[in-house]
């Protein structure tokens, strides 16, 4: 790609005029899960999605999904884990082979985790149910093979979660960090807080998912080390749309906007990411996932700061801030367009007019 005002091009080129618009890098949404989607109020669990699903029909699901976050000017995603047995790395491969239009994919395979992964009460005659999108890894070496066994069916980043049943000392991350390191990728980690996010923090990882019981001292740590915080920031909509009732999803809802000035006020590194997986009524992933940005309002997070979160910061988590996040020459060509100026406006971003990835207009 080339910018300028004084770009040389031929006759027979195709001119798109975007004079009238406001250009944008393409954005970056750091935590999805595109082969979830479920309608509103309406979620089981993941329990009864393994009995109802195949691994193919979630495939299917997320190529419909991946191409959603193209045509709203998504043009790379980070999609890290419960998407069944690898579903979404058929998802990549088969937008590789231009079968499907999709973003970018930034893919950790399963989520590695201590014994149980994220499920409760499973009963001991079906243990292990949560295998399909799971790996139990309990030490260091079972930590590492866990990683080489996600590299080797194609992830490109790791997700571990800590916290949840049992959480990963020092140790443990900083094994999941140096093993990936050998692969040139990068190690994020699902916990909300205390002692397990400082064990993420101080092991190395690139950066916490959701975070959301992070104090200050927290908060600063992770500036001082340069971890990233990808909050996931629902607001109350979606909150209330997995079933809560309204004063839950309103208390919570708070509890995250809280975290999220503090994070901005302490300076600590962000990267937008939605994590959402049920629609809103009326509205599709993309569409719900947005609704996120009133939290980032309410929370006063300036317009411009929180365009950076899905570009050029979104970018250097992902270790692709040398060809991706801004508008300038050797970048890729992934560029967008809305109609009115995003500074003054951050919802402009919910109506996207125009996508171009890899220098090809896609809308």
């Amino acid at each position: 790609m080339e910018v300028g005002p004084d770009l040389k091009y031929k006759s027979t080129d195709n001119v798109i005029d975007l004079s009238k618009s406001w250009v944008l890098p393409g954005l970056m949404d750091c935590h999805v899960h595109i082969t979830s989607n479920y309608p509103h109020r309406k979620y089981d669990g993941l329990s009864s999605v393994y009995i109802t699903e195949s691994n193919a029909f979630r495939a299917l699901r997320g190529a419909f999904v991946a191409g959603q976050f193209l045509m709203h000017g998504f043009t790379t995603i980070k999609d890290i884990g419960n998407d069944a047995n690898y579903a979404t790395g058929d998802v990549r491969r088969a937008i590789a082979e231009g079968w499907f239009k999709g973003p970018t994919i930034f893919y950790s395979g399963k989520i590695i985790a201590p014994y149980g992964g994220q499920s409760q009460g499973v009963n001991i005659e079906n243990e292990n149910f949560w295998k399909f999108e799971y790996i139990d890894a309990d030490t260091p070496d079972e930590i590492k093979k866990a990683v080489r066994k996600n590299i080797y069916y194609g992830a490109n980043t790791i997700k571990l979660v800590s916290g949840d049943n049992a959480y990963y000392n020092q140790e443990d991350i900083q094994a999941a960090v140096d093993e990936a390191k050998k692969a040139g990728i990068k190690v994020t980690v699902h916990v909300m807080g205390g002692d397990a996010a400082r064990n993420v923090i101080m092991g190395g990882a690139a950066a916490i998912e959701h975070g959301f019981f992070l104090d200050d001292e927290l908060l600063g740590l992770m500036k001082e080390k340069g971890t990233f915080l990808v909050g996931t920031d629902f607001s109350f909509e979606n909150f209330y749309a997995y079933g809560m009732d309204s004063a839950n999803a309103r208390g919570i809802e708070k509890r995250v906007t809280d975290r999220l000035r503090r994070a901005y006020k302490a300076g600590t590194k962000m990267a937008f990411g939605t994590d959402i997986i049920i629609d809103l009524p009326g509205l599709n992933r993309v569409e719900t996932n947005l609704k996120v940005l009133q939290t980032w309002k309410s929370a006063g997070i300036p317009n411009s700061y929180i365009l950076q979160t899905m570009t050029i910061n979104g970018a250097e988590l992902l270790g692709t801030e040398t060809s991706r996040g801004v508008l300038e020459k050797t970048y890729r060509a992934d560029i967008i367009a809305v109609n009115t100026d995003p500074l003054e406006n951050i919802d402009a971003v919910k109506k996207v007019s125009f996508v171009m990835k890899d220098g090809k207009v896609i809308k």
